[in-house]
């Protein structure tokens, strides 16, 4: 009978500066981590994708969030009674390797590196886009470029910086949702003086087809077009373990993830389908929240969108390059990954694990502009699913793990799935739906997303085994 894998004390991995396994520096502040839990779950894809969710389902895309925005709550509990008892740089994929094996650890911690370094070209690329419109002299790659080494060199100065402008980065993302759900609020009860929309009310909901226009299925559509933007809620998490107090971080962002959905994601997509009704064709022509905006007679709409997107853009890529080099770092530790990326500089950076992920990104985008329609295209479809996965993960983990804490440390477990083991079964089975019917959506390139992301995974996950193998066959020969 094997021995259960036992868990280390809550705290900061130890190790020596410079060495494989030296220590990350705890520089990122209460502060910081709340800002990071709250800005996590506010991508850019909330403000960009959200309309053509609108145009599938209707106001029923306020069902499509809830039901995903629920999905995401229940992995996060999950992810947060493994992470309050063990916090880690490796989050989830050091919680695999514990739970299920070794080579659950490897392929979900390299899966999650490969989404986040294609994100980094997606987001460098989106946020020239913006930046070209406001100063053209310098070329878009020139933009794209210009962001990767700024962002870059801020990762490289010390974890604190990273916390710093993340700080900043999330506040404005916060302050400007927070503004567009109060004064569209206001506008929607017919509360606010001079808002010039003449169409906002309660009435939007149901007075154009119905609630659900498209029928019951587009609200299953709505959620391939809605779950990827709900990417990045487990940040805080791999966070944690660079804070003053991991335990209490982690504790705290897992509490709080009901409340930050609720107000930014279901608040704002409500404020957004009853300022306008949801077929008006400005929010397809203009995007949702420049149209919702301009409903309301606010001047130069379209450049105030433009500045927040760029703001989540910028925050976006700062905790993508973050989030990669901790899993590089974590991977490297576990012997996953080149030596190299485990070592840290005198200010705890693991400076290898940043530039592995940000040449990568650099890669990326020299694709995004060599060949948008195919090489990039295959790399953005091949790590689509990459969410999803992660997510099954977490449950597959955290039912195995709830077992190790119990029996290793029961007094660390001070968050609580809830209804264990019966709920984590039935969020598991969810995403598995999900996937499942993403495979029948031909429309919104679902199913390539799935085909292609199941071929990066297997192709991982055999490595993964044959390194198991070879690792096996080495130890016998020493014996």
């Amino acid at each position: 009978m094997t021995s259960q894998p036992t868990l280390p004390k809550t705290g900061h991995d130890p190790g020596v500066p410079g060495e494989p396994g030296g220590d990350l520096q705890a520089g990122l502040k209460n502060r910081h981590l709340s800002m990071i839990a709250i800005g996590g779950v506010i991508g850019a894809g909330l403000f960009v994708g959200s309309s053509s969710g609108i145009a599938t389902a209707g106001p029923g895309i306020l069902l499509s969030y809830a039901l995903v925005g629920t999905l995401v709550v229940l992995v996060m509990r999950m992810l947060g009674e493994m992470s309050a008892a063990n916090p880690t740089s490796g989050s989830f994929s050091a919680h695999a390797d514990r739970a299920l094996g070794p080579w659950a650890g490897f392929s979900i911690g390299w899966l999650y590196w490969f989404f986040w370094v294609v994100v980094l070209a997606v987001e460098a690329t989106a946020g020239a886009k913006i930046l070209e419109g406001w100063i053209p002299a310098v070329p878009q790659w020139g933009w794209a470029l210009i962001v990767m080494v700024v962002l870059t060199a801020t990762n490289l100065v010390s974890v604190g910086s990273y916390g710093e402008f993340e700080f900043w980065f999330a506040g404005i993302k916060v302050v400007a949702i927070g503004a567009f759900i109060v004064v569209g609020g206001l506008a929607v009860f017919g509360v606010l003086p001079g808002a010039g929309s003449d169409q906002a009310g309660l009435g939007n909901l149901t007075d154009h087809g119905g609630f659900l226009p498209n029928g019951p299925g587009a609200i299953l559509t709505g959620v391939l077009l809605v779950v990827f933007s709900f990417m990045g809620s487990e940040i805080a998490t791999l966070a944690a373990g660079e804070s003053e107090d991991p335990q209490r971080a982690v504790t705290k962002s897992t509490n709080s993830i009901i409340w930050r959905i609720g107000v930014f994601y279901l608040g704002s997509i409500f404020v957004v389908v009853t300022l306008l009704p949801w077929d008006a064709k400005s929010i397809q022509d203009d995007g949702s929240y420049v149209a919702a905006l301009d409903s309301l007679g606010i001047a130069h709409a379209g450049q105030i969108m433009n500045f927040i997107v760029l703001t989540s853009v910028l925050s976006c890529l700062n905790s993508g390059l973050y989030t990669a080099s901790r899993m590089a770092f974590s991977l490297g530790r576990r012997g996953d990954a080149p030596k190299a990326f485990a070592r840290v500089n005198s200010r705890g950076v693991p400076m290898a694990a940043i530039l592995a992920s940000v040449v990568f990104g650099f890669v990326a985008v020299f694709f995004n502009y060599l060949s948008p329609d195919k090489i990039f295209l295959f790399l953005v479809n091949s790590s689509g699913a990459v969410a999803l996965f992660v997510w099954l993960v977490i449950c597959f983990s955290q039912l195995r793990m709830r077992k190790i804490i119990q029996a290793e440390a029961p007094e660390k477990l001070v968050v609580k799935m809830w209804l264990y083991p019966y709920l984590t079964w039935a969020t598991a089975a969810l995403i598995v739906f999900v996937l499942g019917y993403m495979l029948t959506d031909t429309e919104h390139d679902g199913r390539e997303t799935v085909l292609l992301s199941l071929l990066v995974a297997a192709g991982v996950i055999v490595i993964a085994f044959a390194k198991e193998k070879v690792k096996g066959g080495r130890e016998l020969t020493k014996v």
